[in-house]
């Protein structure tokens, strides 16, 4: 038994990924009608991302169950001490990660949102998890909350906030990257500027597609 698979953070788990299955993005009025290539437009725009994510601000937009519990073992493997996470939501991969933290002995998550409600939700969540201690919560653009105060070395990384931007939040955090940081983005073909990015050898990474939403890169130079 670890703490991901013990109360109080399981039952917690399921609950919370229970109650994002049952409620999806096509449910809310205005963002169903719009057309599938308009959707992925403004996914990929960096102007118009504040528009479509503000209409999602009671979506949980989570990861998947199996990318939670990969967060959870590459964090364990890597002994993680310090994570930088884009994109808090209602807190359900912060769970993940801050579980690893605490098992790996403690350490710091910093993970940023710019909708107040879910921080609230995420603050929430983190206290009914047992594990609020260790994460710092930033709200705001991750642009400028990203842009100073980080860890002189981080452990791992993940994008799973605006599509867009992944790029140049990897921009921002990339100079603090340790040698062997793992990089997790959360539907990266949204971002196929940041997939050349990663997948370039020459810029420092090895990167590969991990089943079918998610690219898992290592900084290695």
């Amino acid at each position: 038994m670890n703490i991901l698979t013990s109360p109080p953070l399981a039952p917690l788990l399921a609950r919370l990924f229970d109650e994002a299955a049952a409620f999806s993005p096509a449910d809310i009025p205005g963002l169903a009608a719009l057309p599938a290539d308009e959707r992925n437009r403004l996914m990929r725009s960096k102007t118009e991302y504040l528009d479509l994510y503000g209409r999602l601000k009671d979506v949980a937009l989570p990861v998947s169950r199996e990318t939670g519990v990969l967060l959870y073992m590459l964090a364990r493997a890597r002994r993680a001490r310090t994570i930088v996470e884009f994109g808090t939501s209602f807190g359900i991969s912060t769970l993940h990660l801050a579980a690893a933290l605490r098992e790996n002995g403690g350490g710091r998550l910093i993970t940023c949102e710019f909708e107040p409600s879910k921080v609230t939700r995420a603050r929430a969540n983190l206290t009914a998890g047992g594990l609020a201690d260790l994460v710092e919560i930033r709200e705001g653009d991750a642009l400028q909350t990203l842009s100073a105060d980080l860890p002189e070395s981080i452990d791992l990384l993940l994008l799973d906030g605006a599509k867009a931007l992944y790029g140049d939040i990897l921009g921002l955090v990339e100079p603090y990257l340790a040698p062997g940081a793992f990089i997790v983005a959360d539907n990266a073909d949204y971002s196929p500027e940041y997939l050349a990015r990663v997948r370039e050898p020459a810029n420092g990474y090895m990167s590969i597609p991990f089943a079918a939403e998610v690219e898992l890169s290592m900084r290695v130079g």
